[in-house]
């Protein structure tokens, strides 16, 4: 599909470069008719977009040649999937038993203030997004954040956003 076929799909335009369109054309042309292909292209194309938009899962549909549900019910069901932008770093507060019971959601709400934005928003500049999540395995940190893949345990609900700004 050319850049051109765009031109019905506006909002497209304005979240999509033309280049990432080209990337995720071949990362379908390299997995068409590939059994499996549905999850490494979703990956490979959010990696290539950071984000995977309605108009990105009917591209990956079309070109597959599979329905626009299937795509959008593995999007919907994987949490490491997002159909919105985040932040160069992504910032994930465990709010899993063992963590809640050490205050992660105090360390939670104090980030939401501090970055001024809640649950699945970005920062005006890009740089922070914000996620509560169940759990991140590394229950003997409680509580535990990560940022992007970096893991960050034992934090106080005070110092939480020093740890980010002192990392990026």
């Amino acid at each position: 599909m050319t850049a051109d076929a765009h031109q019905s799909h506006p909002e497209a335009q304005k979240e999509i470069t033309p280049e990432q369109w080209e990337k995720i054309d071949k990362i379908i042309d390299e997995f068409y008719g590939k059994p499996g292909a549905v999850i490494p292209v979703l990956q490979q194309c959010q990696e290539a977009c950071g984000f995977l938009p309605a108009e990105v899962q009917r591209r990956i549909a079309e070109g597959l040649d599979i329905s626009a549900s299937m795509v959008y019910g593995v999007v919907s069901f994987y949490s490491f999937f997002t159909m919105k932008p985040r932040g160069k770093y992504n910032v994930r507060v465990c709010l899993g038993t063992a963590c809640f019971v050490k205050r992660s959601e105090e360390i939670y709400k104090r980030l939401q203030q501090e970055l001024g934005i809640v649950e699945g928003e970005v920062t005006p500049d890009m740089k922070f997004s914000l996620e509560g999540v169940r759990c991140i395995g590394c229950c003997g940190l409680a509580p535990a954040m990560m940022v992007n893949e970096d893991t960050y345990g034992l934090l106080e609900p005070a110092t939480a956003l020093d740890t980010i700004k002192k990392n990026y």
